[in-house]
Order: C-alpha cells, then sequence, then structure tokens
C-alpha cells in the first residue's frame, strides 16, 4: 500500500530567509523532497531564474490563471500576486512523494483549508529588528515598501497560532535540521503509518 506523499508548508513574513532556507535544505544530497515552485508578477531579483525560483508571470497571465481554478492557492502582498500552481503537487502527492511548497502567510491559510492534514511550519525571525535589518539590507525596496512589509510581518507573526510548528530562523542550517526533524517525526505519526499495517494484517 503506497503511502501518500506529505505536504510541506514552509511559511512566515516577508524577509524572514524563506528562500534562503528552503534554498539549503534542497542544496544537502538526499534531499527527498519535490520543490514545488510559486508563481509571482513581481519581477525577478537579482539571481533568480523563471522556472527555477519562481515562475514569473503577467498580472494578466495570473488572473487568467485564478479564473480557471488552476492554482492551490494565491495572495495578493504588497501590489504583486503569488501563488502555486495545483496539478503538479496532486499529482505529486498521489505517487507517494513529500511536496515541499515555500509561500506567503495568506496563501499557507488557503493551503490549510484544502489540504488540513499538511505540515504547515512557520519560520520566525529571532526579533522584530533582525527582520527589519534582513529586509533593508536587501537594498531592492524603497522606505516605504520596508515600512509596509514590516507592518505585514507584525499582523503575519500573530498568524503563528494556525500552524503546527514554529521554527526560529537564528542560523540557517540549525533551522534546516529542525525542519527536517519535523518531517522525520510527522512521516512517524500513527494516523500515517497504521493504515499500511491494518493491510498487512488483512493479508495474513
Amino acid at each position: 500500500m503506497k503511502e501518500k506523499g506529505l505536504l510541506i508548508v514552509l511559511s512566515g513574513p516577508s524577509g524572514v530567509g524563506k528562500g534562503t532556507v528552503r534554498k539549503a535544505i534542497f542544496s544537502k544530497g538526499g534531499t527527498k523532497f519535490e520543490y514545488s515552485i510559486s508563481m509571482t508578477t513581481r519581477k525577478p531579483r537579482e539571481g533568480e531564474v523563471d522556472g527555477v525560483d519562481y515562475f514569473f508571470k503577467s498580472k494578466e497571465e495570473f488572473e487568467a490563471l485564478i479564473k480557471q481554478d488552476k492554482l492551490l492557492e494565491y495572495a495578493e502582498y504588497v501590489g504583486n500576486y503569488y501563488g502555486t500552481p495545483i496539478d503538479y503537487v496532486k499529482e505529486t502527492l498521489d505517487s507517494g512523494k513529500d511536496v515541499f511548497l515555500e509561500i506567503e502567510v495568506q496563501g499557507a491559510k488557503q493551503v490549510r483549508e484544502k489540504f488540513p492534514d499538511g505540515l504547515f511550519i512557520f519560520l520566525a525571525p529571532p526579533s522584530l529588528s533582525e527582520l527589519q535589518t534582513r529586509i533593508t539590507t536587501r537594498g531592492t525596496e524603497s522606505d516605504d515598501l520596508i515600512n509596509n512589509r514590516m507592518k505585514e510581518a507584525r499582523k503575519e507573526i500573530e498568524l503563528m497560532r494556525l500552524y503546527d510548528y514554529v521554527v526560529e530562523n537564528d542560523q540557517v542550517e540549525a533551522a534546516c535540521e529542525r525542519i527536517n526533524a519535523i518531517v522525520q517525526a510527522e512521516h512517524c505519526r500513527t494516523e500515517r503509518v497504521a493504515p499500511r499495517y491494518i493491510k498487512m494484517l488483512e493479508v495474513e
């Protein structure tokens, strides 16, 4: 009996380092997660590659996909759309592979409604001042945009209670180890493992 894959959702406020942590997890040899690339209408940052970091789409293209119900989740954040293509996620989970999503907090709330048995991990900053420093040192946002992101971050941190686990991103390597440990533990949950053994007993 093939065990269905686990949907792993990593989320948290903008600037907390979701992308950095995700890249570090996937840079390790032997990572068994399938990364579901998100879609966005924002402009690529320096070094970002279409189809690797994000699928970069126009606003019109994105809104067409919304109408076609082709997105698992989507949200408009600081003037840009972000979303997750749905077909890839469903097919990969059904094949028994884990799918790793790195998405915004608004999107995570939508995914929770559609996949309540997913694993939801909130990546938290060590402090608000450290979060502001990280956003500022990107050098890609104006003062107004930085202020908007900090206002949003305060609201998003209050929503961490909706997640299964909270991981502090004090050091990237340590955050990765905590996330991997959480995933391993989830795979050992009785409700995930028991059906396989019940099936085994029926055969004997």
